[in-house]
């Protein structure tokens, strides 16, 4: 089979899913009529779908499809990347904030001053709120529920994630208020942005920390300035933003309860994805249906 290769990074790709496909043949150019896949990713040098009306697959290399689903002239089956390796550096990064919060490692200033009054509760007297019940959310949900943490997640559908409570599209006031950390793993759909907004906020607990390493469009960014100022929030840790890369001048990097990262929190490793990629090439092969297939009416 033909698979055209329609995104950055040739040449770490293509040697790692030619290996882990040796039947495909990978190619940077292809006659349209003669392409039975597209491997897609919207910081590459782009692809009019509608020029390859044999395509069986548009497979994206990003967990993220917002840039690529609305495209009117994609026809062709579209897949979404869920990586292994991305799905470990999420948990990783999730995990690791979620403990420095609740912990409070900021507290102990190596300042010379005994602090030993500022003892954290347990894991199981904190309560975390995930919103998103994705491939991600569920994989995050369900580690911070197994370091202890009391842990209910919250998603349109309500999708459960094995032994953490599942609060349903109404129900997300009663998910936010009591969420003393919450995580945000939503997709961005026109139904996801700007949900934390003023209001939203308004209905964490006050000293609420947020931590946002899903989409920037998801989160009022004034509004969390405001309540970040009125101190209704306590602390945010962003990795997503509404503009990237993240102004210089935006207040975020200013602040003194913001911890800024640069979309660093979940990348998709090429050695782990490949056998993605690997996987649905060989299932166009065989005439199955591919792996991860994006709900075009949803957005995901």
């Amino acid at each position: 089979m033909k698979v055209l290769f329609a995104a950055d990074g040739w040449e770490k790709w293509a040697p790692a899913i030619r290996a882990a496909c040796p039947e495909a043949e990978l190619l940077q150019t292809a006659r349209p009529d003669s392409v039975d896949a597209i491997i897609y990713a919207p910081n590459g040098p782009g692809c009019d779908f509608a020029a390859y009306p044999s395509a069986r697959l548009v497979q994206s290399l990003w967990a993220g499809v917002e840039r690529i689903a609305p495209d009117p002239r994609l026809t062709q089956p579209l897949a979404r990347m869920v990586d292994p390796g991305l799905r470990q550096g999420m948990i990783d990064y999730c995990a690791g904030w979620v403990l420095r919060l609740h912990l409070g490692m900021d507290r102990y200033a190596q300042d010379g001053i005994w602090r030993n009054d500022l003892v954290p509760p347990l894991a199981t007297q904190r309560r975390v709120t995930v919103l998103g019940t994705g491939a991600l959310g569920r994989a995050v949900a369900g580690a911070l529920k197994g370091l202890g943490f009391d842990v209910v997640s919250w998603s349109a559908s309500g999708r459960a994630v094995p032994g953490v409570p599942a609060f349903a599209g109404p129900e997300l006031p009663q998910a936010l208020a009591r969420a003393e950390i919450l995580l945000l793993l939503l997709p961005d759909t026109p139904q996801t942005r700007g949900l934390l907004n003023a209001e939203a906020l308004a209905l964490l607990p006050k000293g609420a920390a947020i931590i946002n390493p899903g989409r920037g469009t998801l989160l009022d960014e004034s509004a969390l300035l405001s309540a970040l100022d009125g101190g209704h929030i306590a602390q945010a840790v962003l990795d997503v933003f509404q503009t990237e890369p993240l102004p210089p001048e935006h207040p975020f990097w200013a602040h003194p309860r913001v911890v800024v990262t640069p979309h660093i929190a979940a990348e998709t490793r090429v050695e782990t994805a490949a056998t993605v990629v690997a996987e649905n090439l060989r299932r166009v092969i065989r005439g199955d249906a591919p792996l991860h297939l994006v709900d075009r009416a949803k957005g995901y």
